[in-house]
């Protein structure tokens, strides 16, 4: 088949999103990974959701299974698209057909909803994680694979070969094939890339499978009493192994608005990564832009007034930089420096506000201090309380992160 005749409509997409995310808690506390609010006003399942809609790949179920209200509402209220063509973004909870059990693993997810591929009888399907941070064409990947000829393609990224034990390495063979694939190995089991001895290709999470073979290879592993029944540790190493495994390199892809731009992808899988992930949007020439209206980010953005900028008691100014801002933010007379503040956050006269990420609703009362802190929706700051100023203090009380990040979890008090 030629890559150009490929039609989005033979084309089904699946998004994972039924982990359960402890190693974000408190964040995930009442919420799935994929709803944790990220970047202002967006959640992190629009990310991929809208890298598969841009690229015309609009027909989306998204496999839901733990706390997952808030994420089912934000994909009813926020991804309406035309049924009258056809087109449809639906949550689709474990409905147990394997069995009374929840999903084994990824794989177990396919396979308990094989239903669905047989309902729309697609020619390729793609199978995206529901909680990373990127831009992609899928289209080009999508021609990748119909040239390779393989049951499946996975996502490939350059990263520094030292960090090879925190991903899926693919070792690239003949034609794009994947020679050899190994789950977080030793790095004096890794080979760098022939033009890059420094750099492995990792596995994104992300794949397209032509849609026989999923169901084939899936049904296979389900037979298997001693598979984790996951697609990067059972599915792709089974399917190297029949030489029907092929690797997309994600730095050849090229996105509309990005041509110049470096590759960005990060999985936000723990509060330091999460906390990173929005510095990375407010550096001065941020490693990933929210502003490509060529390749936008969609969501719901809350009815709110535009943020403003406003003096506090005895004239003192408010004082924001290097920071982002959602609708309905007002700081009066506080000082905000590489933080992102989420819609509604209020920062009152006197208070800092520095390297912090504040969730919906936070209130930072007059003189307080937050620093380098993640607060969760509703996080009342009283008058002249600190965050992240006293770490064993805050430690007694609140989440702290391996780097150190202070975390308090929705509707959390704060301890005078």
């Amino acid at each position: 088949m030629n890559p150009a005749s490929a039609n989005p409509n033979r084309v089904l997409s699946m998004v994972l999103a039924g982990g359960e995310g402890k190693r974000l808690l408190p964040l995930t506390l009442d919420r799935a990974k994929p709803a944790v609010p990220f970047g202002s006003h967006y959640r992190l399942i629009d990310f991929p959701l809208s890298n598969l809609a841009n690229g015309g790949f609009r027909k989306i179920v998204v496999l839901t299974q733990y706390k997952s209200h808030s994420l089912d509402r934000h994909i009813a209220q926020t991804w309406r698209l035309s049924t009258l063509l056809g087109l449809y973004v639906t949550s689709v909870p474990a409905q147990m057909r394997a069995g009374p059990r929840w999903f084994l693993g990824s794989a177990d997810a396919i396979y308990q909803n094989l239903n669905i591929l047989h309902d729309e009888r697609p020619d390729y399907v793609f199978v995206f994680g529901a909680d990373h941070i990127y831009r992609i064409d899928p289209r080009q990947m999508l021609d990748h694979h119909i040239e390779s000829g393989a049951a499946v393609t996975v996502a490939g990224i350059r990263v520094d070969r030292t960090t090879c034990d925190q991903f899926g390495i693919i070792t690239p063979g003949a034609d794009s094939l994947i020679a050899k694939f190994q789950e977080k190995p030793p790095i004096e089991d890794t080979v760098g890339l022939p033009d890059a001895p420094d750099q492995v290709l990792a596995s994104m999470g992300n794949y397209v499978f032509t849609a026989a073979a999923l169901e084939a290879i899936v049904k296979e592993d389900a037979k298997k009493e001693d598979s984790r029944h996951d697609i990067g540790g059972n599915l792709i190493p089974a399917l190297v192994e029949k030489g029907d495994a092929s690797v997309y390199d994600f730095t050849m892809n090229v996105v509309p608005g990005e041509e110049d731009k470096p590759h960005y992808w990060r999985d936000v899988g723990t509060i330091d990564t999460y906390h990173e992930a929005h510095m990375d949007l407010i550096a001065q020439g941020p490693a990933f832009d929210l502003y490509n209206r060529e390749w936008p980010i969609y969501t719901k953005e809350r009815s709110l007034p535009p943020a403003k900028l406003v003096l506090g008691s005895e004239d003192h100014r408010a004082d924001v930089t290097m920071s982002l801002m959602g609708n309905g933010v007002i700081v009066s007379g506080g000082y905000v420096y590489g933080s992102v503040l989420s819609p509604g956050v209020r920062v009152d006269d006197g208070a800092i506000v520095e390297n912090s990420v504040l969730l919906d609703d936070v209130r930072v009362g007059r003189g307080a201090i937050v620093r380098g802190a993640v607060l969760d929706k509703n996080v009342v700051v009283p008058h002249g309380a600190t965050i992240g100023v006293e770490k064993e203090r805050d430690a007694k009380h609140y989440t702290i992160s391996d780097a150190g990040v202070v975390v308090l979890a929705k509707d959390q008090q704060v301890v005078l």
